[in-house]
């Protein structure tokens, strides 16, 4: 039996997963890393703490499961995107890593709009935004030139540990396709884009394939982690390409949807699908040649998480002194709801919005709100609002795109909302399939990259990895209905535009 472990850096921190080639899941550790907020806008992380986290969570992993390290054939990777760390010829970060989250980079960004927007849509699939990584390797440029100077090679998260594992430097294509310095079409990096950047492309990673053998581990390395020198490293895919293979998304026919704190649908295509509007954006799927046309929404698991804050404090006591999880005990508040919540409409752009919208200015609002209305039904209100915009995302796709989504596939933790799911069900009409670990997708996808680079499983093979829970069927009941609210709430957004401009310009 051969065994395959994946990580997966994420914002809060990483995590190990052993499983078997069979695709059983065996064990999982968690190790936490700090987050730096400076402001409202610049965001870093030490990647030293990514290396510390790898290291610990893979000792652990290794003592909990009592396998033989000489049995694990290969270790891949997915890892938190857009973000870039700046590394001498030693692997040394010569400063913190600027996150995903970062915006500081504005007017970097703003730079590539001389070339025009939808030219760099079309090269990249993407649209301009500081998020990516070109922007803040260029604000690095600007403003701290030995640190850019100095630079061997910038680095995704995931490449940072793997040339810190393996000595060698290089990305895969779902990373380099959300930097803004990347052509999608032509898999490699964009001469063009760079100069506008004023970066030099020898200072970024070779670029191959997610299912790419890197090589092993450097044998201090090895002994230092517990792993074998034999154990062959695959450089694996951004967390967002990582979790379409490992939601079980194999081809068009299916899309999912992920609820975490941000939320997005996104499925798997042989073209990327560039909408008219630039209200989607896409990435390169771990395997070769195909794409992943995405979604995301700023506030989805977001937005409950703020109602729970906001209006759940008595439920949060209550949990903690039962031993209970309080989204389990809003869920029977929601219970006690009609769908429609009684005519009440959330707005979820709590913190502005991103696909379909792509307003910063954009707020969060209840509309409808009567005083027949309760918390309850508020609640409600929130996942319904949530699951609309995803349905606008959703018909991006099946309208503008052609897309015929037979089922989709639902992972994050607000997968194990049985009301949340019902709802998504009951609002796009479509059969929802929950999945079993569905705060493992990433994990999930980088072990099945693994597998299908080192050629122990196929990928017939990979669909033994993605295990279901259970199927949700649409209520036509409630069809017109909600068909009725979703109008509502498209309408609503643009009644108030002028007044969240306006209200960006109160202090």
């Amino acid at each position: 039996m051969s065994y395959i472990i994946s990580y997966d850096l994420g914002t809060t921190g990483n995590k190990a997963t052993l499983f078997k080639n069979d695709g059983k899941l065996l064990a999982s550790v968690f190790h936490p890393y700090e987050t730096n907020y400076f402001n409202i806008n610049w965001v870093e992380q030490d990647p030293n703490d990514w290396y510390e986290s790898v290291k610990i969570s893979t000792q652990k992993l290794f003592k909990l499961s009592k396998i033989n390290s000489d049995d694990v054939k290969v270790i891949s990777f997915s890892g938190q995107m857009m973000g870039i760390v700046p590394i001498d010829r030693n692997g040394n970060p010569l400063r913190p890593a600027i996150i995903w989250a970062d915006q500081r980079s504005i007017t970097q960004a703003d730079r590539l709009k001389k070339l025009g927007d939808e030219k760099v849509y079309s090269i990249t699939g993407s649209r301009i935004t500081p998020t990516y990584a070109g922007p803040k390797i260029s604000w690095i440029k600007d403003n701290e030139p030995d640190v850019y100077s100095n630079a061997f090679k910038f680095l995704f998260a995931k490449d940072f540990i793997i040339y810190k594992l393996t000595g060698i430097a290089g990305t895969d294509f779902s990373d380099a396709s959300l930097s803004l310095i990347f052509d999608i079409r032509k898999k490699q990096w964009s001469a063009e884009l760079a100069e506008i950047l004023n970066i030099d492309i020898g200072k970024l990673p070779e670029v191959s394939a997610s299912t790419s053998i890197v090589g092993t581990v450097i044998p201090s390395v090895a002994s230092e982690l517990g792993l074998s020198e034999k154990t062959l490293v695959v450089r694996g895919a951004g967390d967002g390409s990582a979790a379409t293979i490992g939601a079980g998304v194999f081809d068009s026919c299916e899309a999912y949807v992920y609820l975490g704190s941000s939320s997005w649908i996104s499925t798997c295509t042989s073209e990327p699908f560039f909408d008219s509007k630039a209200r989607t954006f896409n990435f390169c799927y771990p395997i070769p040649d195909f794409y992943c046309p995405t979604g995301t929404m700023q506030s989805g698991g977001g937005s409950y998480q703020w109602a729970k804050n906001a209006l759940c404090q008595f439920e949060e006591k209550l949990a903690k002194e039962l031993n209970l999880n309080v989204y389990s005990i809003m869920d029977d508040l929601v219970d006690s709801t009609n769908p429609g919540a009684k005519g009440l409409i959330f707005l979820p752009y709590l913190v502005g919005e991103r696909s379909p919208h792509w307003n910063v200015n954009a707020k969060g609002a209840f509309i409808g709100l009567s005083v027949t209305h309760n918390k309850n039904d508020m609640l409600r209100a929130v996942l319904e609002g949530v699951s609309f915009n995803l349905k606008m995302i959703l018909d991006v796709f099946e309208k503008s795109g052609g897309y015929n989504f037979k089922k989709i596939r639902l992972i994050g933790g607000g997968a194990k909302g049985r009301n949340w799911r019902q709802i998504i069900a009951d609002v796009f009409q479509k059969p929802i399939a929950v999945a079993k670990f569905p705060e493992e997708a990433t994990s999930i996808g980088a072990a099945i990259i693994g597998g299908i680079g080192t050629k122990i499983i196929t990928i017939n093979d990979a669909k033994n990895f993605v295990k279901d829970l259970c199927l949700v069927e649409p209520r036509s009941m409630y069809f017109k209905r909600y068909e009725k609210m979703y109008e509502v709430f498209q309408k609503s957004y643009y009644s108030l535009l002028e007044s969240f401009d306006l209200l960006a310009k109160i202090d």
